[in-house]
Protein backbone atom coordinates (compact mmCIF):
# COMPACT_ATOMS: atom_id res chain seq x y z
CA UNK A 1 0.00 0.00 0.00
CA UNK A 2 1.54 3.25 -0.86
CA UNK A 3 1.35 6.53 1.48
CA UNK A 4 -0.27 9.55 0.39
CA UNK A 5 2.49 11.89 0.69
CA UNK A 6 1.95 15.53 -0.37
CA UNK A 7 3.95 14.49 -3.65
CA UNK A 8 1.58 12.04 -4.04
CA UNK A 9 -1.01 14.14 -3.94
CA UNK A 10 0.37 16.63 -6.23
CA UNK A 11 0.52 14.16 -8.64
CA UNK A 12 -3.16 13.22 -8.47
CA UNK A 13 -3.86 16.71 -8.66
CA UNK A 14 -1.85 17.48 -11.83
CA UNK A 15 -3.47 14.11 -13.32
CA UNK A 16 -6.87 15.16 -12.55
CA UNK A 17 -6.22 18.56 -14.67
CA UNK A 18 -4.76 17.19 -17.18
CA UNK A 19 -7.83 15.35 -17.60
CA UNK A 20 -10.54 17.96 -17.38
CA UNK A 21 -8.98 19.93 -19.83
CA UNK A 22 -8.11 17.45 -22.07
CA UNK A 23 -11.86 16.45 -22.22
CA UNK A 24 -12.66 20.05 -22.04
CA UNK A 25 -11.46 20.21 -25.23
CA UNK A 26 -13.17 16.91 -26.48
CA UNK A 27 -9.68 15.79 -27.50
CA UNK A 28 -8.34 11.78 -26.91
CA UNK A 29 -5.45 10.29 -24.71
CA UNK A 30 -4.12 9.17 -28.20
CA UNK A 31 -4.70 12.35 -29.64
CA UNK A 32 -2.78 15.03 -26.88
CA UNK A 33 0.04 12.60 -26.92
CA UNK A 34 0.56 12.82 -30.83
CA UNK A 35 0.65 16.87 -30.48
CA UNK A 36 2.89 16.77 -26.70
CA UNK A 37 5.30 13.79 -28.39
CA UNK A 38 4.68 12.25 -24.87
CA UNK A 39 3.45 8.39 -25.00
CA UNK A 40 -0.05 7.54 -24.71
CA UNK A 41 1.01 5.48 -21.81
CA UNK A 42 2.61 7.91 -20.37
CA UNK A 43 -0.35 10.85 -20.61
CA UNK A 44 -2.38 7.52 -19.31
CA UNK A 45 -0.05 7.48 -16.06
CA UNK A 46 -0.07 11.21 -15.53
CA UNK A 47 -3.90 11.30 -15.61
CA UNK A 48 -4.46 8.38 -13.22
CA UNK A 49 -1.94 10.33 -10.85
CA UNK A 50 0.59 6.95 -11.25
CA UNK A 51 4.05 9.40 -12.13
CA UNK A 52 5.61 13.03 -11.00
CA UNK A 53 5.81 14.06 -14.41
CA UNK A 54 9.22 16.46 -15.14
CA UNK A 55 8.60 20.03 -16.17
CA UNK A 56 9.16 19.38 -19.75
CA UNK A 57 6.86 16.81 -19.94
CA UNK A 58 4.52 19.21 -18.17
CA UNK A 59 5.52 22.26 -20.73
CA UNK A 60 4.96 19.91 -23.39
CA UNK A 61 1.07 19.10 -22.56
CA UNK A 62 0.43 22.59 -21.63
CA UNK A 63 1.12 23.87 -25.07
CA UNK A 64 -0.09 21.05 -26.87
CA UNK A 65 -3.34 21.47 -24.90
CA UNK A 66 -2.66 25.82 -25.64
CA UNK A 67 -2.68 26.60 -21.63
CA UNK A 68 -0.78 27.84 -19.30
CA UNK A 69 1.54 24.84 -17.57
CA UNK A 70 0.18 26.56 -14.37
CA UNK A 71 -3.15 25.46 -15.34
CA UNK A 72 -2.39 22.12 -14.77
CA UNK A 73 -2.02 22.63 -10.87
CA UNK A 74 -5.10 24.41 -10.57
CA UNK A 75 -6.10 21.07 -8.72
CA UNK A 76 -3.33 21.35 -6.09
CA UNK A 77 -4.24 22.65 -2.56
CA UNK A 78 -2.36 23.96 -0.13
CA UNK A 79 -2.61 23.49 3.49
CA UNK A 80 -4.70 26.19 4.23
CA UNK A 81 -7.05 28.64 1.69
CA UNK A 82 -9.06 31.42 3.37
CA UNK A 83 -12.92 32.59 2.92
CA UNK A 84 -15.02 35.49 3.45
CA UNK A 85 -18.33 35.32 4.39
CA UNK A 86 -20.17 38.56 4.87
CA UNK A 87 -23.94 37.86 5.79
CA UNK A 88 -26.85 40.55 5.02
CA UNK A 89 -26.11 43.68 6.74
CA UNK A 90 -22.32 42.84 8.00
CA UNK A 91 -18.88 43.82 7.17
CA UNK A 92 -16.31 46.33 8.35
CA UNK A 93 -17.82 49.56 8.38
CA UNK A 94 -15.23 52.79 7.41
CA UNK A 95 -14.93 55.99 7.11
CA UNK A 96 -12.61 57.76 4.28
CA UNK A 97 -11.64 61.08 4.94
CA UNK A 98 -9.91 62.55 1.36
CA UNK A 99 -9.11 66.64 1.56
CA UNK A 100 -12.82 68.08 2.04
CA UNK A 101 -14.55 64.96 1.52
CA UNK A 102 -15.29 61.84 3.46
CA UNK A 103 -17.50 58.48 2.40
CA UNK A 104 -18.36 55.63 4.16
CA UNK A 105 -17.57 52.01 2.91
CA UNK A 106 -18.30 48.32 4.06
CA UNK A 107 -15.33 45.93 3.42
CA UNK A 108 -16.98 43.06 2.10
CA UNK A 109 -13.76 41.07 1.00
CA UNK A 110 -10.13 40.83 1.10
CA UNK A 111 -7.95 38.48 0.00
CA UNK A 112 -3.96 38.71 0.33
CA UNK A 113 -1.71 36.16 -1.12
CA UNK A 114 1.70 35.92 -2.97
CA UNK A 115 -0.07 36.12 -6.19
CA UNK A 116 -3.08 38.34 -5.83
CA UNK A 117 -4.41 41.07 -4.19
CA UNK A 118 -8.39 41.14 -4.07
CA UNK A 119 -10.76 43.25 -2.25
CA UNK A 120 -14.31 44.16 -2.47
CA UNK A 121 -16.63 47.52 -0.72
CA UNK A 122 -19.74 48.52 -0.16
CA UNK A 123 -19.50 52.55 -0.66
CA UNK A 124 -21.39 55.41 -0.37
CA UNK A 125 -20.64 58.79 -1.32
CA UNK A 126 -23.03 61.81 -0.61
CA UNK A 127 -23.71 64.37 -2.54
CA UNK A 128 -23.12 67.42 -0.01
CA UNK A 129 -19.64 65.33 1.05
CA UNK A 130 -17.20 67.46 -1.61
CA UNK A 131 -15.52 66.02 -4.17
CA UNK A 132 -14.69 62.48 -4.09
CA UNK A 133 -10.90 61.00 -4.20
CA UNK A 134 -9.92 59.57 -7.89
CA UNK A 135 -7.19 56.69 -8.06
CA UNK A 136 -4.51 55.70 -9.58
CA UNK A 137 -3.66 52.01 -9.02
CA UNK A 138 -2.85 48.73 -9.74
CA UNK A 139 -4.61 45.86 -11.38
CA UNK A 140 -8.40 46.20 -12.48
CA UNK A 141 -11.32 47.88 -10.57
CA UNK A 142 -15.02 46.76 -11.37
CA UNK A 143 -17.45 49.00 -10.51
CA UNK A 144 -21.93 48.43 -10.06
CA UNK A 145 -23.70 50.54 -9.14
CA UNK A 146 -26.66 49.60 -6.80
CA UNK A 147 -28.78 53.10 -6.06
CA UNK A 148 -28.35 56.47 -7.62
CA UNK A 149 -26.53 58.03 -10.32
CA UNK A 150 -22.78 60.20 -10.53
CA UNK A 151 -20.21 60.83 -12.88
CA UNK A 152 -17.20 58.06 -13.22
CA UNK A 153 -14.25 59.73 -14.58
CA UNK A 154 -11.62 57.29 -16.39
CA UNK A 155 -9.04 59.10 -17.70
CA UNK A 156 -10.39 61.83 -19.75
CA UNK A 157 -13.39 59.71 -20.12
CA UNK A 158 -16.42 60.57 -18.44
CA UNK A 159 -19.45 58.18 -17.87
CA UNK A 160 -22.79 58.42 -15.84
CA UNK A 161 -23.94 55.50 -14.42
CA UNK A 162 -27.18 55.24 -12.74
CA UNK A 163 -28.65 51.97 -10.62
CA UNK A 164 -27.65 48.69 -12.59
CA UNK A 165 -24.98 49.89 -14.64
CA UNK A 166 -21.43 48.50 -14.10
CA UNK A 167 -17.90 49.67 -15.53
CA UNK A 168 -14.36 47.56 -15.39
CA UNK A 169 -11.17 49.76 -16.27
CA UNK A 170 -7.40 49.40 -15.59
CA UNK A 171 -6.64 51.16 -12.38
CA UNK A 172 -3.27 52.34 -14.03
CA UNK A 173 -5.69 55.38 -15.37
CA UNK A 174 -6.63 58.34 -13.34
CA UNK A 175 -10.38 56.88 -12.30
CA UNK A 176 -13.35 57.34 -9.55
CA UNK A 177 -16.21 59.56 -8.87
CA UNK A 178 -16.31 62.83 -10.27
CA UNK A 179 -19.54 64.23 -9.13
CA UNK A 180 -22.43 62.87 -7.18
CA UNK A 181 -25.76 63.74 -8.99
CA UNK A 182 -28.26 62.32 -6.41
CA UNK A 183 -28.29 62.64 -2.79
CA UNK A 184 -27.05 59.44 -1.73
CA UNK A 185 -24.98 56.93 -4.07
CA UNK A 186 -24.54 53.33 -3.52
CA UNK A 187 -22.14 50.88 -5.34
CA UNK A 188 -19.94 48.03 -5.36
CA UNK A 189 -16.30 48.00 -6.20
CA UNK A 190 -14.07 45.01 -6.43
CA UNK A 191 -10.49 45.41 -7.06
CA UNK A 192 -8.03 42.50 -8.26
CA UNK A 193 -4.32 43.47 -8.68
CA UNK A 194 -1.14 41.99 -7.91
CA UNK A 195 0.79 42.76 -4.76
Amino acid sequence: MQVDTPGRQIDRAIGASLRELRQSRKQSARRLAEQSGISAAMVSRIENGLVSPSIDTLAALAEALEVPIVSLFREARTDHTDYTLVRHGEGLKSTRLAGGHSHEYVNLALHSRKDLRFQARRVTLLRDEGQPPTYVGHGVVFVQVLEGQAVYRYGEARFTLSAGDSISVDAELNHGFEEVLTPEFVFLTVQAERP
